[in-house]
């Protein structure tokens, strides 16, 4: 069963950061463009827990998913300290929408993404979200948020391996991500038969 993600809009005036476009985004010179990413970061880390923060922090993620469709932007974040960002926030999160759209964020990120470089903590992310789909494997709404990114995230290393652009060690899958994967096909398969 294949969930349709709904169409994210973000709030311009309920940002925090000015919402610049990707073209403006693309023309800034490299300390403009870290000033950029080091307020997104710290936006993302804010530890206020209160309605009007959570509100913020996800108006934030949907204004990630509208840049990240973007090649050169999807190339430049996940080489970025934005990336671990995502990471660290989808482990420490307690808000399970939030950690749906850091998900989503991340799994356009790696959709889009034409370019990594070797230390980009792929593995990392692939290993979070095995586990977050193997300790919510009966809440099929939280599957369905993290699989499409961590299908994603192992289609690009794939993707880059069979390039020979970066040796086998650089990114290791955990086996438990393939595990994980197998038996959510086979359980997919059995829903959709039953």
């Amino acid at each position: 069963q294949i969930m349709k993600q709904v169409p994210v809009r973000f709030d311009p005036k309920a940002l925090h950061i000015p919402a610049y476009s990707v073209e403006k985004l693309l023309s800034m010179k490299d300390m403009d463009w870290n000033n950029f990413v080091k307020r997104v970061c710290s936006l993302l880390e804010s530890s206020e827990k209160n309605t009007g923060a959570v509100r913020s922090k996800l108006n934030l993620l949907y204004y990630l998913c509208t840049l990240v469709v973007h090649k050169e932007i999807a190339n430049r974040l996940i080489s970025s300290q934005l990336f671990p960002i995502l990471i660290q926030q989808l482990r420490a999160a307690a808000n399970w929408d939030i950690r749906a759209n850091i998900a989503r964020v991340i799994g356009l990120l790696a959709l889009h993404t034409s370019e990594l470089e070797e230390n980009a903590p792929v593995s990392e992310a692939i290993t979070l979200l095995t586990e977050l789909i193997r300790e919510n494997f009966r809440n099929s709404k939280l599957k369905q948020c993290f699989l499409p990114a961590l299908g994603e995230l192992l289609y690009l290393i794939a993707s880059k391996e069979e390039k020979g652009e970066h040796p086998r060690e650089c990114w290791a899958v955990p086996s438990a991500a393939y595990t994980v994967l197998m038996r959510c096909l086979r359980e997919g398969v059995r829903l959709f038969h039953g």
